[in-house]
C-alpha cells in the first residue's frame, strides 16, 4: 500500500478527520504517535498499544542509530520485525535529541558531530546519513535532518537555522529512495512569526508527503507556543498531513487538533505514568501522594479503561 492522505471533513473550527495510508497499514487523523524510542514504547507491549487504539507508533533514530545500530535492525527485518509492530511506524531524523545534546554538538553546513551519550565516541550525522539510517530501520514516515531552534533565540540566530534546515532537507529528499517511505518536510523559524511563514512557504516549495512544526517545546511559555501553532498550522498545505513534533499534554492536544494539527507524539504519557502522574478530566492526579493510601475509589469514577475497572486508587 503506497502512502496517501485523504482528508474526510473539516470542522468549524478547523479541526480535521483525515485516513493516512501507508506500506503497514491506515491510521485516522488526529492522531497520537506513542513514543518507543529505543524500539518500545516504555511499560508497554505492542499487544496493549492495539487495545488502546493506538494507529501509528515513532522511534528514535538517533537512539537506534547508536544502539544496536540500524544494519543490524535492518539484517534482522527491519523495526516492524525488530519490535514486534505490524501497525505503521515514523521515525524521527534524531535532531531533537542531537540538539538536546548542546555542547555535545558541532553543527556545520556538512551536518552534525557529536559524542555519543553512550560511550563517548564521535559521531556524524549529514542529511544524506539520516535518510540512509531510516532507509534501514524500515520506517513508513521518515524526516529529515534539521537543526531545532533553541528558545530564546535571537533573530539572526533563528534565520541562520532556518535557512540551515531549509538546505538539508533539500538534501535529504535528493537522498531518499523511491522505496515506499514517506518524507515529511519540518517547518522551523524559531518564535517569529514572519519566519515560519517564509519556513512554510520554502518547504512546500521543495515538496513533502507530510509537513511537520518543529522547534517547539522546548522551554517557551505556553501562550507563545500556542501563538505559533495558530499562526503556522493554517498556513501548512491542506491536502497533506500536518505534524506538531513533541506535542504534548492533553490540552495542548485539544488547542492544536482546533488549528488542524493531525498527528502529535510525546514521551509525556508513559513518562508521567511510570512516575505516578495519571492525567483525569479534571486534571493531573498524583497517585504516589499519601491522600490515596486508603482510597477505594478507581483513578476516575466513569471511566473505562482497564486501570480504572480493576484497580483502586490505593
Amino acid at each position: 500500500m503506497k502512502f496517501s492522505f485523504e482528508l474526510l471533513k473539516t470542522d468549524k473550527t478547523g479541526a480535521r478527520l483525515g485516513r493516512v495510508s501507508s506500506p503497514h497499514g491506515e491510521f485516522t487523523t488526529p492522531v497520537f504517535m506513542p513514543v518507543g524510542t529505543k524500539a518500545v514504547v516504555k511499560a508497554v507491549s505492542p499487544e496493549e498499544l492495539k487495545a488502546v487504539g493506538a494507529g501509528i507508533i515513532l522511534a528514535n533514530t538517533y537512539h537506534l542509530y547508536l544502539r544496536p545500530g540500524h544494519e543490524l535492525i535492518r539484517d534482522l527485518g527491519g523495526l516492524h520485525s525488530f519490535m514486534h509492530w505490524d501497525g505503521p511506524i515514523l521515525t524521527d531524523s534524531g535532531g531533537f535529541q542531537v540538539f538536546s545534546l548542546g555542547k555535545l554538538r558541532q553543527l556545520d553546513e556538512t551536518g552534525v558531530s557529536f559524542r555519543s551519550h553512550l560511550d563517548g565516541a564521535k559521531c556524524t550525522l549529514t542529511p544524506e546519513s539520516a535518510i540512509e539510517v531510516q532507509e534501514a530501520l524500515g520506517a513508513d514516515i521518515i524526516m529529515p535532518l534539521d537543526e531545532c531552534t533553541p528558545y530564546p533565540a535571537q533573530r539572526e540566530y533563528a534565520v541562520n537555522s532556518m535557512n540551515l534546515t531549509h538546505r538539508w532537507a533539500l538534501r535529504c529528499k535528493k537522498a531518499k529512495k523511491d522505496n515506499g517511505q514517506a518524507l515529511f518536510g519540518i517547518v522551523q523559524g524559531g518564535m517569529y512569526e514572519d519566519l515560519r511563514k517564509e519556513s512554510v512557504r520554502a518547504v512546500t516549495e521543495i515538496g513533502f508527503d507530510g509537513y511537520a512544526l518543529g522547534g517547539l517545546s522546548v522551554g517557551e511559555e505556553k501562550p507563545l507556543m500556542y501563538e505559533v501553532i495558530a499562526h503556522s498550522a493554517p498556513l501548512l498545505p491542506a491536502a497533506s498531513p500536518r505534524y506538531l513534533m513533541g506535542v504534548g499534554t492533553p490540552e495542548d492536544l485539544v488547542y492544536a487538533v482546533e488549528r488542524g494539527i493531525d498527528m502529535f507524539d510525546c514521551v509525556m504519557p508513559t513518562r508521567n505514568a511510570r512516575n505516578g502522574t495519571l492525567f483525569t478530566r479534571s486534571g493531573k492526579l498524583v497517585i504516589k501522594n499519601g491522600q490515596y493510601e486508603k482510597d477505594p475509589r478507581p483513578v476516575e469514577d466513569g471511566c473505562g479503561c482497564y486501570t480504572c475497572g480493576n484497580y483502586s486508587r490505593a
